[in-house]
Formats: C-alpha cells, sequence, structure tokens
C-alpha cells in the first residue's frame, strides 16, 4: 500500500502582502474574519491561464478556442510549424488580433463615453437638458476653433449646438481625418499620414477593427497592429479628447483645490453615498442634488447629520477636480468601502464595476443602484438615469440612499482612520498660468526647467489596480524613484489615487521625495510633484500638454524628441492598452507592469519592443520590476536629452540690470 502524499499547506491570507494601504489592510482583515470575499481572495484562488495572458488563446471561431502552446527553448522548424491554429493562424496573428480587438475595446469604452457626452451636450444647447449649462465660455470658443466652427454674430446657445453637432458627428464620419488631430504637431501629422494611421471616423475604426479580427480576415501581424494604431488615436484624439473638452466646457474647466482621500472619510453620523464608475454626466448631477436644501433638510428628518459623497475609480477623479468632493478609494477598494459598514449607497453606472459589489452588499445594509441602461447587475436596484430630467433623478436616487440610513447597523460600523490631503485638478491650461503667469501664460518655464536640466523630463503614470500584484506598491515605487531623479510625474486615474492617498500629491511631497533640480521647481511654484490630470480619458490632457511642449520650441518639433515616457504599472483593463498604443503611436515610450499580452509571439513582441519605433518614433516594453521600469523609463529620458543636445547641465548665470533691459 502505498503511502499518502501529504497535502500542500493552503497559504496563509495575509493582508500585509496584499497592499500598502493601511485602510486596505483594516478592510481585508475584516473581509477574512466574516468570511466575505473580495477581489483579493479571489485573485489567490483564480489562477490566470498563462497562454490565454500571452495572447495564445483565439476564440475568434467555433473550430476553437485553439490555444497554442508557447515555443520550446530548442524549437526545430517543424514544432514551430506545428504551433498553429485550425486555421493556420500563426502565433504572431493570434497575438496581434488579440491585441488589436483589446484596443478596439478600450476605445470603445473611452468614445462611447464621449459620445454620451456629445449627445447630453447637445440636448443641453437646445434647452433639452435644463439642468446643464455652459460653465466655460472660453473653452467652448477655443474647441469651437478646433473644429473648424466660424463664431462670429453667433449666440453663445448657437455656436454650443453647431460644437455638438459636429462632435457627434466624429463618431459617424466615415472618410476624411478627425478634427482634434491638427492639435498634434505638423511632423507627427506628416508621420501619420505616412503611414496611414490617421482615423476617418471613431465608430468607423472600431467596426473595422471587429471585421479584420474575424476568421479568414486580415493574417499580417504589422498590418494588424497599424489598424490598431489608427483605432487608437480615434480614442485618444478623438472619442477621450472630445469628451474631455466638453465635460470642461458643461461642468467647468478644473483648476487646482484641496480635498482628502481615503475610506476615513466616510462618517459615521451623515449618509454615506459613494460614486463609481466613469461617467461625470450623472455624478455631476447627484454632487448638485446632495446640496439642495430640500435632501439636506430630509437626511435630517432621518435622523443623519448630512450627506457624505465620496468617489470611487474615475468618477472620483471627475468629482475631485471640478468639486473637490472627497475620495474613498481607488478600482481595488470598491467592495472594502461597502465592507465598512456605513455605506448606505454605492451609485454606479459603467466600467470597471465588479459584480461581487452586490455578494458584498448582501453581507450589509447597503443598496447597489445601477444607473445606466449598458450595465445592470443582478440583485441591484436600478433606476436609470436620463439626462432631460438630471437632477430630479440624482434626488430619487438620494433619497434612496437616505432612506437606507435607518437600516444600518451601528455595532457593525468599522471605518477606518486613515486619510490624506492632497492638491487636484491640474489640466494643460492651468500648467501654462502655474508656470507662466496670468498675465504671460505659456509653457516656456517648464520647457526652460527640462531644457537647464532641472526637470530631467516628464513621465505619464496612469492606470489601473491589479490584484496580481500588490495593491499601489508598484504605483508608488515607481512614482518614488522617478520623482528622486528629478522627473516630475503627471497622473490620472488610479495611479493618481495611489499616489494621493500616499501624499504624493501635495506640495510638501517635494522636499522629501524630489532630487534636488524638481524639488526647487516645485517649492518656488508652489505645486506637487505629481501633478493630477484626471480620470482615464482625461490622459488626452497629457497629449495636448506634449504638443504645447514642443509648439513653445526648445525640445524638437515632434512629440517623439521630447524627453517624456509614459507608464501602467498595474494595469488591468482593455482601455490601458487603448491607452498605450496611442501613445506609442504618438512618439512615446510606454511602459507595462505585471503581465504582457502578446508575449507568445517573439515576433510580435519584438516588433511592438523595437520595429514599431522605426514607424512612429514610440514603442512599448514590459518590466515587471516598478524600480527598474523606473530606471528604464530615466535612461530613454537621457538619451532623449542627449538627442537634443540638453544632457550637459547648463550654468547658473547671475543675471544682473542691463541683461534684463536686453531681455
Amino acid at each position: 500500500m502505498s503511502e499518502e502524499k501529504p497535502k500542500k499547506k493552503k497559504k496563509e491570507f495575509n493582508p500585509r502582502d496584499l497592499s500598502v494601504c493601511e485602510a486596505t489592510i483594516e478592510m481585508l482583515q475584516r473581509s477574512e474574519r466574516e468570511g466575505i470575499e473580495t477581489a483579493f481572495q479571489r485573485a489567490a484562488r483564480i489562477r490566470p491561464c498563462p497562454i490565454g495572458a500571452d495572447g495564445m488563446c483565439c476564440r475568434h471561431c467555433a473550430m476553437g478556442p485553439c490555444r497554442v502552446q508557447p515555443p520550446k527553448k530548442e524549437e526545430t522548424p517543424e514544432m514551430k510549424a506545428k504551433r498553429v491554429g485550425v486555421c493556420g493562424a500563426t502565433p504572431s496573428t493570434i497575438a496581434a488580433r488579440n491585441f488589436l480587438r483589446a484596443i478596439a475595446a478600450g476605445a470603445a469604452a473611452h468614445s462611447d463615453h464621449g459620445r454620451g457626452v456629445a449627445e447630453t451636450f447637445i440636448a443641453m444647447a437646445k434647452g433639452e437638458a435644463k439642468d446643464y449649462s455652459i460653465k466655460d465660455e472660453d473653452k467652448l470658443m477655443a474647441v469651437a476653433g478646433h473644429l473648424d466652427i466660424p463664431t462670429d454674430g453667433k449666440d453663445i446657445k448657437q455656436i454650443a449646438l453647431e460644437v455638438g453637432e459636429k462632435a457627434l458627428a466624429q463618431w459617424s464620419q466615415q472618410q476624411g481625418e478627425i478634427y482634434m488631430i491638427n492639435r498634434a504637431p505638423e511632423k507627427r501629422k506628416e508621420i501619420w499620414r505616412k503611414h496611414g494611421v490617421v482615423p476617418r471616423g471613431i465608430d468607423r475604426e472600431i467596426v473595422e477593427t471587429m471585421h479584420r479580427t474575424s476568421i479568414g480576415v486580415d493574417q499580417d501581424y504589422k498590418e494588424l497592429i497599424k489598424h490598431g494604431s489608427r483605432t487608437s488615436l480615434a480614442d485618444g484624439w478623438g472619442g477621450s479628447m472630445l469628451a474631455t473638452e466638453l465635460q470642461d466646457i458643461m461642468f467647468g474647466t478644473p483648476t487646482p483645490k484641496a480635498a482628502t482621500i481615503n475610506l476615513g472619510i466616510l462618517k459615521e453620523d451623515h449618509v454615506n453615498v459613494v460614486i463609481h464608475g466613469h461617467e461625470p454626466l450623472l455624478s455631476e448631477m447627484i454632487v448638485a442634488a446632495s446640496q439642495e436644501p430640500d435632501i439636506l433638510e430630509y437626511a435630517k428628518e432621518k435622523g443623519a447629520a448630512g450627506i457624505q459623497l465620496g468617489g470611487i475609480c474615475c468618477t472620483a477623479n471627475e468629482i475631485l477636480m471640478r468639486h473637490g468632493v472627497p475620495v474613498a478609494g481607488n478600482f481595488l477598494q470598491q467592495e472594502l468601502a461597502i465592507i465598512t459598514g456605513a455605506l448606505e449607497a454605492m451609485v454606479v453606472d459603467v466600467q470597471c464595476v465588479m459584480e461581487n459589489l452586490v455578494t458584498v452588499a448582501e453581507c450589509f445594509h447597503t443598496k447597489i443602484i445601477t444607473t445606466n441602461p449598458r450595465a445592470h447587475i443582478r440583485g441591484a436596484t436600478h433606476i436609470e438615469f436620463e439626462e432631460h430630467h438630471a437632477l430630479d433623478i440624482a434626488k430619487k436616487i438620494l433619497k434612496e440612499a437616505v432612506d437606507n440610513f435607518a437600516n444600518r447597523d451601528p455595532e457593525r460600523v468599522q471605518i477606518p482612520p486613515q486619510t490624506s490631503d492632497m492638491i487636484v485638478g491640474f489640466t494643460h491650461e492651468t500648467i501654462n498660468y502655474m508656470l507662466g503667469g496670468t498675465f504671460r501664460a505659456s509653457y516656456r518655464p517648464l520647457n526652460d526647467n527640462i531644457i537647464n536640466g532641472r526637470i530631467r523630463g516628464v513621465a505619464g503614470v496612469v492606470g489601473c489596480n491589479n490584484p496580481r500584484v500588490m495593491h499601489d506598491d508598484y504605483h508608488l515605487k515607481m512614482v518614488k524613484e522617478l520623482l528622486k531623479h528629478d522627473v516630475l510625474v503627471v497622473t490620472t486615474g488610479c495611479n493618481a489615487l495611489a499616489c494621493g492617498k500616499a501624499g504624493l500629491l501635495s506640495p510638501l511631497a517635494a522636499p522629501v521625495y524630489c532630487g534636488p533640480g524638481l524639488a526647487e521647481v516645485c517649492e518656488t511654484v508652489g505645486i506637487p510633484p505629481v501633478l493630477h490630470l484626471g480620470s482615464c480619458v482625461d490622459n488626452s490632457r497629457i497629449l495636448i500638454a506634449c504638443s504645447e511642449m514642443v509648439k513653445e520650441g526648445g525640445l524638437g518639433d515632434d512629440l517623439a524628441d521630447l524627453p517624456i515616457a509614459g507608464a501602467a504599472p498595474e494595469w488591468m483593463s482593455e482601455k490601458a492598452i487603448a491607452i498605450g498604443q496611442y501613445f506609442v503611436t504618438s512618439g512615446a515610450y510606454v511602459v507595462f507592469g505585471v503581465t504582457f499580452p502578446t508575449l507568445g509571439s517573439k515576433e510580435l513582441t519584438d516588433y511592438l519592443f523595437k520595429g514599431i519605433e522605426e514607424d512612429f518614433g514610440g514603442r512599448w516594453a514590459f518590466i515587471p520590476d516598478p524600480i527598474e521600469a523606473a530606471h528604464s523609463i530615466i535612461a530613454h529620458i537621457d538619451a532623449k536629452r542627449k538627442a537634443l543636445g540638453i544632457d550637459v547641465a547648463m550654468e547658473r548665470v547671475l543675471v544682473d540690470m542691463a541683461d534684463r533691459r536686453e531681455v
């Protein structure tokens, strides 16, 4: 009789191995005690498919799915010939199709968001959505100019209507070029036109992606990636950029403001409502409704001291940068906000919303309220949002939350004490004024400080959380390493919220974390070393800021000349792939952590990591270690500085009065 093999000991669930955020750790400890499963526990239980993670699973027809095995170390031509799908699709074709479909899905998410904004914008201009208004007339006139709309002799509502209608037409346009690419430097547009990747229309490129990647259509990985570039540009320089600009016109262009972040923002004596998702059409109205006297009085009648709003994910960024509404947390904290036991309602719309929220809410009194016709969750309360009656619906949602206050069990409330202060709400416009001043707004001071070496370069660190790596840890390690080497960081999405919790969105962080040059600039101007630029659609602000740097002069004549880079250390969403590809196609070096979805094809991966740079001046990299990734970015920035001839530190010259008169 054979001896029984000893059972493998189950790995102990230790929250301190899963997050660097103390509030998150406290709620994970509670979830483990009470047997409430969250994304962290599920990630430990469910292992990713290694073949699928490397892009080698093809599910595009019913002859499969075809799971193509990874290559052996010593692979013969005969073995390589067998590494194909049933139809004969090679690893490079399979991986390129999957990569292109991820770009299309990400572009669709951002651009459908933008379409909804454009439709509401038109309704506002027609007077049909009376709860919305024009908050930034200057930006309206600027966007009208970008869309080639004459404004002389027209009233503001007529201009707004024409802007909305012309913007919306960018989705269905079939020929020509989308308008917003004209904001890019001339040399960049020449490169795009040379390679045939200027988008014709937003929807057209996404639909063509689905056709190209169907069984038996495009089978050349370079052509597939080329269309991926076109589709991604339709997102970054199309749907996302239009969403950001129209939102600024309707809701106000953000300006720097103070705010707080983390689960400690919830209050025991208030009705706590968390708004989660990505579209600010609803969240703007909930902010407005929460300040209405009748709603506040209703809350007091039910025994609450008031209404405390908090944000999760990119909705958090939207209402944070315009109103200073505090943030409960980023993506992986959504279930944990409910586990505090203090949440009356979580109001969700689209994107990054976990279905398990309903299951967690069943353990407490929290109501999950879905609001978007495209996004339902079984077991949730559905109150459909409609922009023509926006404020009334927002009030109805808040009343649901207020009515639920009486159902809270005070004995089960456990709110972590952690909060952090931060300064948020920067845009490409505020960079103008913060550095150049009110009367000489300009990117000149930014460019000059890059040229003289006080600022080594600029890195956009953005993206999601992913439970496959320690929550927030990879974000913070990378950002701190960049700051230490005088790299100014701009941030959006869940990275921005990770930086906020760690105190990096405060001017006080500059002398603690920055090299001497960057610290001097931040302390002189009074800005944080990490600039919060908003939600994931607001990555388009980074594109515009980079274009302004080129136009200002002294740093080359193309985006690819700039000492800049991008990174998503903890990415998980297809939106991140779309964002990364439009930055690569715009000439940037982009580094991803966690995993990369083409590693099963050496041919395709080599092209994305090396060959694509010959076409567009940008390239991808996959570096799982955040410190190593930061140094890769620094090396790239240094190479760009050398190419520009600004790699030698400039001597500081004392300017006398004669010099001043000459200037």
